[in-house]
C-alpha cells in the first residue's frame, strides 16, 4: 500500500509538473502573440503614418512649386487647388467615415484608400505632359491649370479615404490612456518626418532639371506598397462594432447636425483652436517652397536641407509636450506651441529678405532659427491637439467626428487662407517673368502678417480653457 501511495504521489507530481509546464508554455505563447501583435500595430502606425505624411507633403509643398515651374507663377492656381482639394477631402472624410462606422470596419478603407491615393499621385504628375512641361499661351495655361486642380482633387479624395477617415479612425479605436501619449507623439512627429524627408528626398528627386515626374512615381509607389501591407497585416480593434442609425443617407447627413456637435462644448472650442491656427498656417506654408526658390534664390535640394536641419532639431519639443499631455495640461502646452510658432514665423518675416540671405550657403541663421522655433511650435501643437480632441470624440461616432475634424482642420482653413494670402502676394511680389507674363512671388511680408494671425489662436483657446475647467466636454 505504501509503495502504491508513493507511486500515486510520484504520478501526481509528474502530472502537476506537466500541467505547470503546459501552463507556462501557454503563457509564453500568449506573451509572444501579444508582442507580435504590438509590434505589428506600431509598424503599421509608423509605416502608414509616415507614408501618408510624405504624400501630403508632396501636395502641400511640391505641388505648388510644380505649378510655378511647369504652368505659371500665379498663386491663384494654387488657391484653386487648395480650395477644391479641401472640399474633396471633407466630402471623402464624411462619406467614408460614415461607411466605416456603419459596417464596423476600418481596414478596407485604409488599404483601398492608400492604393488609390498612390495611383492618383502618379497620375497627377502626368498633367505636365498636357503642355509639354512648360508654360505657353494663356489657353494652354488654363488647360493645364484645370487639369492639375482636378487631379489634385482626386488624389485628395482617396488620400482622405485612406488616411483621414480610415487610418485616423483606426488609431482612435486603438487609443487608450496607456498608449494615448505615444500615439499623440506619433501623430505629431509624423508630419515633421514627412516634411523633412519629403523636402530633402523630393528636392533630390526633382533635381536641377525639374524632374517632378520622378518624384510623383517614387512617392506614389511607396503609398501603394503600404496600402498592400495594410491589407495583409492590419486588424480592426476588437471593440469596433457596426453603428447603424437608420439609412445610410440619414446617418451621413446626421453628421451635419451641428446641434449634436455643439453639445460637446469643449470639443467645439478645440476645433476652433485648430481652425484659427491653421488659417494662419495655410496663409504662408503652401508658399514656403516658392518663397525660398523664387524670392530668396535657393534651389530645390537646398530647401530640404535647410528645413530638414531646423525641423529635425525641433522634434525635441516632443519630450516636454508628452509630459504635459500625461498631466492633461493641454491648455499650457497649446499656449507654448502658439508662442513658439509666432516667434519662428515672425523672425522669418523680419529677417528673411534677399538682402539678409545668401543662397550660396546653407548657414542662413535667420531662416534656420525661424524654422527651428516654428518647428518646435508646430510639432507641439499637433501633438497636443491630436490627443486633446481625440479624447473628446464620442465613442460611438469616431469615424464621423473625423469628418468634423477635417471640416475645422482642412476645409475652413484651406478655403479662408487664400483670400488672405493672395492679395498679400499680389500686392508685394509682382514681377514680369522671362516670357513676359506677370508673375507673383511670395515675400517676407506674407510671414509678418501670418505671425500676427497666429496670435489670434489664443481667442478660442481661452474659451476652450474655460469649458475644460467647467467640465463641458
Amino acid at each position: 500500500m505504501e509503495s502504491h501511495r508513493n507511486a500515486q504521489t510520484v504520478r501526481c507530481a509528474a502530472e502537476a509538473g506537466i500541467s505547470a509546464s503546459a501552463h507556462m508554455s501557454m503563457e509564453a505563447v500568449m506573451q509572444n502573440k501579444e508582442k507580435s501583435s504590438s509590434l505589428r500595430f506600431w509598424m503599421l502606425v509608423w509605416g502608414l503614418g509616415v507614408a501618408g505624411q510624405l504624400c501630403w507633403n508632396i501636395e502641400n509643398q511640391w505641388f505648388n512649386t510644380f505649378v510655378y515651374a511647369k504652368i505659371a507663377k500665379d498663386p491663384t492656381i494654387i488657391s484653386w487647388m487648395v480650395a477644391v482639394s479641401a472640399l474633396a477631402t471633407t466630402i471623402a472624410t464624411f462619406l467614408f467615415g460614415t461607411l466605416s462606422d456603419r459596417i464596423g470596419k476600418r481596414k478596407p478603407f485604409v488599404a483601398g484608400g492608400y492604393i488609390l491615393w498612390g495611383l492618383f499621385t502618379i497620375l497627377f504628375g502626368t498633367t505636365e505632359f498636357i503642355t509639354g512641361g512648360a508654360a505657353g499661351s494663356a489657353s494652354r495655361i488654363l488647360l493645364a491649370a484645370t487639369a492639375v486642380v482636378l487631379a489634385d482633387a482626386l488624389m485628395s479624395f482617396f488620400g482622405s479615404m485612406g488616411n483621414d477617415s480610415g487610418f485616423n479612425a483606426w488609431l482612435n479605436d486603438a487609443m487608450t490612456e496607456k498608449n494615448g501619449s505615444h500615439i499623440g507623439a506619433a501623430l505629431a512627429t509624423q508630419p515633421i518626418i514627412g516634411t523633412i524627408v519629403g523636402t530633402v528626398v523630393g528636392g533630390l528627386l526633382i533635381g536641377s532639371n525639374d524632374n517632378y515626374m520622378r518624384l510623383f512615381v517614387v512617392m506614389g509607389v511607396l503609398v501603394i506598397v503600404f496600402g498592400v501591407l495594410a491589407w495583409i497585416f492590419m486588424k480592426d480593434a476588437p471593440t469596433l462594432a457596426p453603428n447603424r442609425q437608420g439609412s445610410f443617407s440619414k446617418q451621413l447627413f446626421s453628421a451635419f447636425n451641428f446641434r449634436a456637435l455643439f453639445r460637446h462644448r469643449e470639443l467645439v472650442c478645440v476645433f476652433l483652436v485648430l481652425t484659427v491656427y491653421f488659417i494662419s498656417f495655410n496663409v504662408y506654408f503652401p508658399h514656403v517652397g516658392n518663397y525660398m526658390i523664387y524670392y530668396l534664390g535657393f534651389d530645390a535640394s537646398a530647401i530640404g536641407v535647410i528645413e530638414g536641419a531646423a525641423l529635425l532639431l525641433g522634434m525635441v519639443s516632443v519630450i516636454p509636450a508628452s509630459r504635459l499631455i500625461r498631466k492633461q495640461r493641454f491648455v499650457a502646452a497649446t499656449s507654448a506651441a502658439v508662442l513658439l510658432s509666432f516667434a519662428g514665423v515672425g523672425l522669418i518675416g523680419l529677417l528673411g529678405r534677399p538682402e539678409n540671405i545668401d543662397p550660396s550657403t546653407l548657414l542662413n541663421w535667420p531662416l534656420l532659427a525661424g524654422l527651428l522655433l516654428f518647428g518646435c511650435g508646430y510639432i507641439m501643437f499637433m501633438q497636443v491637439l491630436s490627443v486633446w480632441m481625440k479624447q473628446l470624440f464620442p465613442v460611438e461616432s469616431k469615424g464621423q467626428f473625423e469628418g468634423f475634424r477635417i471640416l475645422f482642420f482642412v476645409l475652413i482653413p484651406w478655403i479662408v487662407s487664400p483670400f488672405i494670402a493672395n492679395p498679400i502676394i499680389k500686392r508685394n511680389g509682382e514681377i514680369l517673368d522671362a516670357n513676359g507674363f506677370t508673375a507673383y512671388l511670395p515675400t517676407h511680408v506674407l510671414f509678418l502678417i501670418s505671425a500676427g494671425l497666429i496670435l489670434l489662436t489664443f481667442v478660442p483657446l481661452l474659451f476652450a480653457s474655460r469649458e475644460r475647467r467647467r467640465g463641458n466636454r
